[in-house]
């Protein structure tokens, strides 16, 4: 007979959903928390930017998404979807392979309406804070606060069997390091805040980073920016003018920032900017979660987790879902939920807790050894297929298609390189799923 459990799932996005529907395919009794007023997490746009642009007061008001407006997906959605509810483009809507921001909150709104989810969806609760009843119990005290303006609001506690967190890790800002930044007079500002290019009309901007937010925003920027500066990391790193712009060139990354406002940089060249935008990725966070020390957070290694999910010592009552980089999100979030949902009900079991820890050490020694840093330990090996397929074991379901992880791994970083700023608009998608299949 299967187990079931009150379970409460901290987040209402692509995560926080999928884990919901598995949750309850399970018989569960799930919770959903999620602080906005509707589904969608990070893909839901608020116009609204944060009082710190650069995300470093804790007792700012924090604005979950990071969003800018004219953001369109940097994965074909031919990937993005679910494997029984694919990402298919509907009447009415943006059928692009890479459609905008707007055409994923769709999905995900369509996605909680199908599978009856909107009901357990508490909309407006932010959960401030998660932790055990007492050292002797597995059971969760989870306190949440709802607001009905910006001086009154409401707490309630309450008490469930297990927790899922799934509140997304593209909230709290990873801020550039160089001498003189926090001195440096100039407005600078996380990508996270950026909305819209105006504000840097005639502007010199120095922009750092060079992934998908960054080639966007300098893409954008450009046309109305006086001059944009990118600063990036790697052996590419050298000065010299951006192909297809008249006004933007690439450096090494700063190497200070001075009080007249000139920022200097490590290949020698030196500008006198107004703006510096750190396009510089996100912390993992949870404020809320007090586990007396057993879980940390340090240089953005979540541990000891097993499999990147279970804390040893508190499984399954604990888990995380959607930490893992450098896969496609939704093929590892399903699994992973689904994982969780069969562990709590009994119809998989874990190792022991002793066997679980051993894994941990096992994957801290094994980075420690080839000189792996901290802070990849949840950015998945050259082989992610082989993190999947384990999941879907797990489960007993077939592993994902391999085109998916191929096209992720190995063709899109291709396409973008090839394309440059205009491959969502000039690879064809269906084409290469086509010539793929044939050949298999």
């Amino acid at each position: 007979m299967r187990e079931a459990y009150k379970v409460a799932v901290v987040g209402g996005g692509f995560a926080g959903l999928v884990t919901a529907r598995e949750l309850q395919r399970e018989g569960h009794r799930v919770t959903v928390f999620e602080k906005a007023n509707n589904v969608g997490g990070t893909w839901l746009y608020d116009s609204r930017v944060e009082t710190d642009l650069l995300g470093l007061d804790p007792n700012r008001e924090i604005v979950h998404s990071s969003l800018y407006r004219s953001l369109r997906v940097n994965l074909p959605r031919q990937i993005m979807g679910f494997s029984d509810y694919p990402f298919v483009a509907k009447e009415g809507g943006d059928s692009r392979h890479f459609p905008g921001h707007e055409e994923v909150l769709r999905f995900l709104e369509d996605f909680a309406r199908d599978f009856g989810l909107m009901g357990v969806i508490r909309f407006g609760h932010e959960v401030v804070r998660v932790e055990r009843v007492d050292d002797a119990s597995y059971e969760w005290l989870v306190e949440s606060r709802t607001r009905e303006n910006e001086s009154r609001g409401e707490s309630k506690e309450e008490v469930f069997e297990a927790v899922v967190i799934c509140n997304g890790k593209h909230t709290e800002p990873n801020i550039a390091e160089f001498s003189g930044r926090d001195t440096w007079p100039g407005l600078q500002m996380h990508s996270h805040n950026y909305r819209t290019p105006e504000q840097f009309e005639n502007k010199i901007v120095v922009l750092i980073g060079n992934g998908s937010s960054a080639n966007d925003i300098l893409k954008e920027i450009s046309p109305l920016a006086k001059e944009v500066h990118q600063a990036i990391r790697g052996p590419d790193s050298q000065l010299k003018r951006l192909e297809n712009h008249d006004n933007a060139w690439q450096h090494s990354m700063i190497e200070c920032a001075r009080n007249d406002g000139k920022v200097v940089f490590q290949d020698g060249s030196i500008v006198d900017a107004d703006v510096i935008i750190h396009c510089t990725g996100y912390k993992f966070h949870f404020p809320f979660l007090r586990s007396n020390g057993i879980i940390t957070v340090d240089d953005n290694r979540v541990g000891p987790l097993y499999k990147h999910v279970f804390p040893p010592s508190l499984a399954p009552w604990l888990s995380f879902v959607a930490l893992p980089y450098k896969a496609v999100p939704s093929i590892v979030m399903e699994l992973q939920a689904k994982w969780v949902a069969k562990v709590l009900s009994g119809e998989v079991k874990l190792p022991t807790r002793e066997e679980m820890a051993y894994w941990v050490e096992e994957l801290y020694r094994q980075m420690e050894k080839t000189g792996r840093p901290k802070h990849r330990t949840h950015t998945l090996p050259q082989d992610k297929f082989e993190y999947e397929s384990w999941l879907a074991a797990q489960s007993r379901i077939k592993p994902p298609e391999r085109w998916k992880e191929i096209m992720f791994s190995s063709f899109i970083p291709k396409i973008k390189s090839y394309y440059g700023g205009e491959y969502r608009d000039a690879w064809d998608v269906d084409k290469w799923i086509q010539e793929v299949d044939s050949s298999n």
